[in-house]
């Protein structure tokens, strides 16, 4: 926070030092302010680089104030570092003096050493990243005047002495300093290198002189003016730093038309003002006395090392210098790449380099003797060199054109420099505002060059490609699209351009050894092979910049397909396609790589398994790549989805193998891997389906993990011990169940709560397996569960004694007698009751009413949660398989439908054995023994009410609400059983005559509405439907002797019984009937013994 402070102070402070500076010097307290060499007004001057001090000094005295001496001033103030002013003995401050604490008591050194500031290097790294560009330049000159590595401060006297070569070099670093550009060392065209070491200044500086020489052919070639003073003002701006709009010459004092353009392409070509007057004056001094002939048709290099002298440079080294660089180019343009062959020109060609190196070897002799030596040679080359220029090529006329610089190698790299203009000498990433009038300037210089149409059009998208490479510009890329669309194809060219472009090769050394270029190959697959490099990762190059990349991907094709027509070309059989293809597989490859990696790191901080975190980060960048970059990439390749998918389904596949070949157990590992691996491939299936096209055709290519099958062996494995262990607790609660209510309102057993949770458990975990699972293995889940509780209804039942040894014998038929019986007979008929033994008698008493009530609420509480439980499991398992293909409502149905019956079963049979054992075994005297015995009119069924209510009163307590009618039904069917019983197998100690009918009609209406209770009841309709067949009893027993015995002769006969009772029904009632009739015709018909009572 304090250094933020302190940048915003110090940025006030110059705002304010110039402000007050600007009212000194532009009033009246200054007798007369003279301006530094260069500077016409204030606006020259940079006033962060004059001495306030000297100023006020200035004002004070009175005298005249000359800017140059405030300058000076400033820059040698800045050698040293704060004096702490106004005492006695003055001294160095090396460090902050409000921390330092008292001064030092000691001498200052004799002689001070110059140190740097202490101050102003903080000051210049501290600067804000937001610093306004207008403020960099003259931040820059501070940090470069005091960081001088001269042996003494700059002065404006000093500026003359520093030559031109210095001042592009500084400006030149300081131009590519404002902008972090890209590195294009493997960006390089596909020509060889120069034998003789030229390099991209030799080839600029040579190339403005083309420049000038076809401004010449025109007519549009002077020498300006005031040479010097405009030298020293380029100079002044140069080493004094001046703000962004100052750094090169003021659009408005540029000259209009061709000499305005030249003055801007020499500044944007970074050629010093001397050199571009030593050009102009050379090339007009060789047009003298050349009546006649075009300034384009001269021997450049030749006609400038004879027409320049060394005088005209500021030193020798400069001289030694350009002329080398003049020398080299008549080699390379003459001698190493030629357009025209030799043929009988080969030794001259070798006598032209023994002269170029005697030339050179001048300098190092004597000026008499070298300057003699480099006048014979500049003679003895010039009778070499014209002819040699001249020869004739494309057709032209000898002497119409010279070619020194028309090889295929050296014109295009001279050429390209002359592109390099058009940017914006501050921005490398913008062309300059003079763009279209620099590029028809460039077409004079193509009579020169041999450059054509498609020459152009070519060299100008590279050189546009380039500073995109460079800048990272997105504009310059599709500026070099539009003109590679303007390259025109083989068909479209001329036949002179045709035999011309056939005949640009050049032989260049690369990996795979040498190699014969053309010349469309020798700019195109550099671009080819950047565009290529880019793409074949554009998960990491472009993840950022989706335009960008489109524009790239359509530069790669549009460059494919002018390479296709080269003959050779290995790209004639590769479609638009198939290259987004490569692209796509390469790039996906990478990116896998890399997530791998990053896997590897992840895995060591989480617990989670390298392969569950391989899936979920393979998904997420199949996820990415299927919305960000395909979109781009289906413009030309509709099916790039599917590449990407099915690419990336093969790589993780292969690290997944290994692991599903291993696999025999659900472990934790299984349950993290196979979810990640099931979602990933799912989600490469639902990319491929919706893809269209021949997506069935790809998915059938696909090889699918089968996590589904595998992890359906293992859920089965485990679901199926899952289920043995909880048949074994099943067991377990039975054995341990005590058949008491768990509370008053609950009144089931403990044990069926018991199997519900391990029930529910069961299928927790099971749902907490978030592995892939198919129908089956829920399947085998419904029916391990319903199979459990089976086994649980059946061991309910399991305990009820048989209905057998409840219900008492039927008494052997006899019928009526009077006499006292035989006494073996009746000794008989008393023992054959046959009653339970005492065994059975205990666990019969053990099953009270109200054990048996209370089995009854747990088999119910097991029925009616079960369609809870169905359902839950049902929808959990639709949300698993999100489809819910599973849950039909079928196999809804049938889920626990066996559970079902069996519970159902099992309160039918406990509701039946409560109600037989209630009449049949608890009330068994008064009911069964006692009813109606010996008459009718003795023991009326009244005398049972009130025990048959204790015991109703009993089953109600404890049965829940929804089984009371089922328990009372079944109680009311035991009774009218029972009843039925005393009336057709009473045994002989009960008889009856017709007129008990009434009696017993009266009875069996009690006994009805005793279970009505008044509503309270069973329903009025179910009592009536149970009581219709003792009425039908009763009512015949109110019939005479002989319509009963001739209904029985009838239904014996015929199976018709008039009276609507079976024979069997009859017999019983004759058995029982007080009638000496009855008794004969039993005697006789059915030989039934007589009664012992």
């Amino acid at each position: 926070m304090e250094d933020e402070n302190e940048v915003e102070l110090l940025q006030r402070y110059r705002r304010d030092r110039r402000i007050l500076l600007n009212y000194l010097l532009s009033g009246s307290l200054i007798k007369k302010v003279v301006m530094p060499p260069g500077a016409v007004s204030l606006d020259d001057v940079d006033l962060d680089q004059v001495s306030v001090d000297f100023v006020l000094n200035s004002v004070k005295k009175g005298d005249m104030l000359e800017l140059s001496e405030a300058i000076r001033d400033y820059h040698d103030s800045t050698g040293f570092p704060h004096m702490n002013a106004e005492s006695e003995g003055e001294f160095f401050l090396a460090t902050n003096p409000e921390s330092s604490g008292s001064p030092p008591r000691r001498a200052p050194p004799a002689v001070p050493f110059v140190v740097p500031s202490p101050i102003m290097p903080d000051l210049s790294s501290s600067l804000p990243f937001d610093a306004t560009e207008e403020d960099e330049p003259a931040m820059m000159s501070k940090s470069q005047s005091i960081n001088t590595t001269q042996g003494r401060d700059l002065t404006v006297d000093d500026i003359d002495d520093f030559e031109d070569e210095d001042d592009l070099e500084e400006l030149a670093s300081r131009r590519y300093s404002r902008r972090s550009l890209n590195d294009t060392a493997d960006l390089v065209v596909g020509l060889p290198s120069f034998a003789t070491g030229v390099n991209d200044d030799d080839l600029r500086e040579t190339a403005y002189e083309i420049l000038l020489v076809a401004a010449g052919a025109s007519g549009g070639l002077i020498v300006p003016s005031k040479e010097k003073k405009k030298e020293k003002k380029s100079r002044l701006l140069k080493k004094l730093g001046r703000s962004k709009g100052e750094q090169v010459t003021a659009r408005s004092q540029q000259s209009t038309g061709l000499t305005g353009l030249l003055e801007t392409m020499r500044v944007q070509m970074e050629i010093s003002e001397a050199m571009d007057i030593r050009t102009r004056q050379g090339l007009l001094n060789a047009m003298a006395g050349k009546v006649g002939k075009r300034m384009d048709a001269l021997l450049v290099p030749l006609e400038l090392l004879s027409c320049v002298s060394r005088t005209e440079f500021s030193d020798k080294k400069a001289y030694i210098k350009w002329q080398k660089r003049q020398l080299n180019m008549l080699e390379e343009g003459l001698v190493n790449h030629p357009v025209v062959g030799f043929g009988e020109s080969g030794r001259k060609a070798s006598e032209m380099r023994v002269l170029l190196a005697r030339i050179e070897e001048s300098e190092s002799f004597a000026p008499s003797v070298g300057e003699l030596q480099r006048i014979e040679c500049l003679r003895s080359l010039r009778e070499i060199a014209i002819p040699l220029a001249e020869r004739p090529a494309r057709g032209d006329l000898t002497g119409e054109v010279c070619h020194w610089a028309d090889g295929y190698h050296l014109n295009v790299r001279l050429y390209e420099k002359l592109l390099l203009s058009v940017f914006d000498v501050l921005d490398e990433g913008k062309l300059t505002e003079e763009v279209e009038e620099i590029l028809e300037l460039l077409k004079s210089t193509w009579r020169i060059l041999g450059i054509t149409e498609t020459i152009h059009h070519t060299c100008y998208a590279w050189v546009l490609f380039r500073q995109f490479v460079m800048t990272r510009e997105h504009a310059l890329l599709k500026l070099a699209i539009e003109q590679l669309n303007k390259v025109p194809l083989k068909e479209e060219w001329g036949p002179q351009e045709r035999m011309h472009l056939k005949s640009l090769y050049s032989k260049v050394e690369n990996e795979e050894g040498p190699q014969e270029l053309s010349f469309l190959q020798s700019f195109l697959i550099p671009i080819q092979k950047w565009a290529d490099k880019q793409l074949a990762d554009y998960h990491l190059n472009f993840s950022e910049a989706l335009a960008m990349m489109e524009t790239v991907v359509s530069i790669s094709l549009v460059t494919r397909r002018l390479l296709q027509e080269e003959p050779g070309s290995a790209m004639q059989h590769v479609t638009d396609g198939d290259k987004i293809e490569s692209y796509v597989s390469s790039s996906v490859k990478s990116a896998f790589l890399r997530t791998l990696q990053d896997v590897e790191t992840m895995s060591n901080a989480t617990d989670e398994h390298p392969l569950a975190l391989l899936g979920e980060e393979t998904k997420k960048l199949l996820r990415k790549d299927a919305t960000v970059f395909i979109p781009v990439l289906s413009q030309w390749h509709s099916q790039a989805i599917v590449v990407s998918a099915s690419l990336l389904h093969k790589l993780y596949g292969s690290k997944l193998k290994p692991f599903l070949n291993g696999v025999e157990q659900l472990t934790e590992d299984v349950v993290m891997v196979f979810p990640a691996a099931d979602s990933f491939e799912e989600y490469v299936m639902d990319l491929i389906a919706s893809s269209g096209g021949q997506s069935e055709v790809s998915l059938k290519k696909l090889s699918p993990y089968k996590i589904e099958t595998i992890s359906g062996t293992l859920v089965l494995r485990w679901v199926n011990a899952q289920l043995s262990r909880i048949l074994g607790w099943v067991e377990r609660a039975i054995q341990q169940e005590r058949w008491e209510p768990v509370s008053m309102q609950q009144r089931h057993g403990s044990s069926i709560v018991e199997v519900y949770r391990i029930v529910e458990e069961t299928i927790d975990q099971f749902f907490a397996l978030k592995i892939p699972m198919r129908s089956g293995e829920m399947n085998s889940l419904f029916r391990g569960i319903d199979n459990a509780f089976q086994v649980y209804a059946k061991h309910v039942v399991d305990n009820l004694a048989s209905k057998d040894d409840i219900i008492p014998p039927v008494p052997i038929l006899t019928r009526y007698r009077r006499e006292s019986g035989i006494k073996a007979f009746v000794k008989k008929e008393l023992s054959d009751p046959r009653l339970p033994d005492m065994r059975k008698s205990r666990d019969i008493n053990v099953l009270t009413t109200q054990t048996l009530c209370v089995q009854l609420n747990t088999l119910y509480y097991g029925i009616s949660h079960l369609n809870k439980l169905e359902d839950s499991i049902w929808e959990r398992w639709t949300r698993k398989t999100k489809q819910g293909k599973s849950s039909n409502g079928d196999s809804k149905k049938e889920s626990f439908d066996g559970s079902r019956k069996d519970f159902n079963a099992a309160i039918d049979r406990i509701c039946e054995f409560t109600g037989t054992k209630i009449i049949f075994w608890d009330l068994r005297e008064p009911f069964i023994e006692n009813l109606y015995r010996p008459s009718v009119s003795e023991s009326r069924l009244e005398t049972l009410i009130e025990p048959l209510d204790v015991e109703l009163n009993q089953l109600c307590d404890v049965i829940v609400e929804p089984l009371r009618d089922r328990i009372v039904t079944s109680l009311l069917q035991a009774s009218l059983d029972g009843l039925v019983r005393v009336l057709l197998d009473g045994g002989p100690s009960r008889v009856f005559i017709p007129s008990d009918a009434k009696s017993l009609e009266e009875d069996l209406e009690i006994l009805k509405e005793f279970f009505i209770s008044g509503g309270d009841g069973l329903p009025r309709g179910v009592v009536e439907n149970q009581v219709a067949r003792v009425r039908q009893v009763i009512k015949l027993q109110g019939y005479e002797t002989r319509e009963l015995i001739d209904d029985l002769k009838s239904a014996s006969a015929t199976d018709r019984s008039k009276l609507g009772a079976d024979s069997k029904t009859l017999l019983r009632i004759l058995c029982h009937r007080c009638d000496s009739e009855a008794s004969q015709f039993l005697k006789k018909q059915y030989k039934i013994p007589k009664s012992a009572a």
